[in-house]
């Protein structure tokens, strides 16, 4: 009786060795790599072009008014000074028109809401820092969407109260009333 042969096992292909079809197994590593950069990548561009339509420039108002070609009729933040003596309120329709300024430059604001925060109040002697957003327009004007008071330190509010002064949350007192 014969015995059964038995082939033996195929040998074992070394790594890099050719497929069945012929083509080298090393290029899949790299492929999938390239493949999900590029897919990064493309997903990363999508974003940042999405959000540039929506980004809202934050500029001091020197800043903003020496590049004013760059910033008219786009959304911008504008950071300054309340120049005192520039805050006018006018109650029909409600309105508050007013001047921040930075390093000498001015810009004029009308803010047409009625509400601003309680600490946006003209304080002799006292420094109150505005940030506007809004337009600029091409008139070197404000029209702002919304208007933000910075508070003064604690220490200088201290100082102040120490002083016998009242602190600046008081009443609405410092608006002139427009007609």
């Amino acid at each position: 009786m014969d015995e059964p042969t038995s082939s033996p096992p195929p040998p074992r292909r070394a790594r890099g060795a050719d497929d069945s079809d012929g083509e080298p197994r090393s290029w899949r590593g790299p492929a999938v790599a390239v493949a999900l950069a590029m897919g990064a990548a493309a997903i990363a561009g999508l974003v940042l072009t999405g959000m540039q339509s929506k980004a809202i420039y934050s500029k001091p108002v020197d800043e903003l008014l020496s590049q004013k070609a760059k910033f008219t009729g786009r959304p911008v933040r504008a950071e300054g000074n309340l120049v005192h003596g520039s805050l006018v309120k006018r109650d029909q329709p409600c309105e508050y028109k007013f001047t921040i300024e930075k390093n000498g430059s001015m810009l004029p604001v009308v803010f047409d809401q009625c509400v601003v925060p309680d600490t946006f109040r003209d304080v002799p002697d006292m420094d109150v820092g505005v940030t506007v957003e809004g337009e600029l327009q091409g008139d070197d004007s404000f029209v702002a969407s919304s208007v933000l008071a910075k508070c003064p330190s604690k220490y200088e509010m201290q100082k102040k109260q120490q002083n016998g002064e009242q602190m600046p949350h008081g009443p609405l007192a410092a608006v002139t009333p427009q007609r």
